[in-house]
């Protein structure tokens, strides 16, 4: 383990793709909420500023492409 990296962040990577590959819907959605937790922890380890905010607009976006909604909505 690398010291003063962040390990949720490959972590909620990792989730993103399981959830690209996923072969049925309830597998995907089940990965993206795995991502959106991993991202928001990765967010809670950071001070406030550009990463936090970034990480929490990624965990944003994939609870909103679990629940079906479209990614686009996010990025207003």
């Amino acid at each position: 383990m690398s010291f003063g990296r962040n390990p949720y962040v490959s972590k909620a990577q990792a989730a993103e793709q399981k959830a690209a590959s996923a072969p049925d819907e309830t597998s995907r959605v089940r990965a993206l909420r795995d991502a959106a937790h991993q991202w928001e922890r990765a967010a809670e380890r950071e001070k406030p500023g550009k990463q936090r905010t970034e990480y929490e607009g990624n965990a944003r976006r994939n609870r909103a492409l679990a629940d079906g909604e479209s990614a686009s909505e996010d990025h207003q």
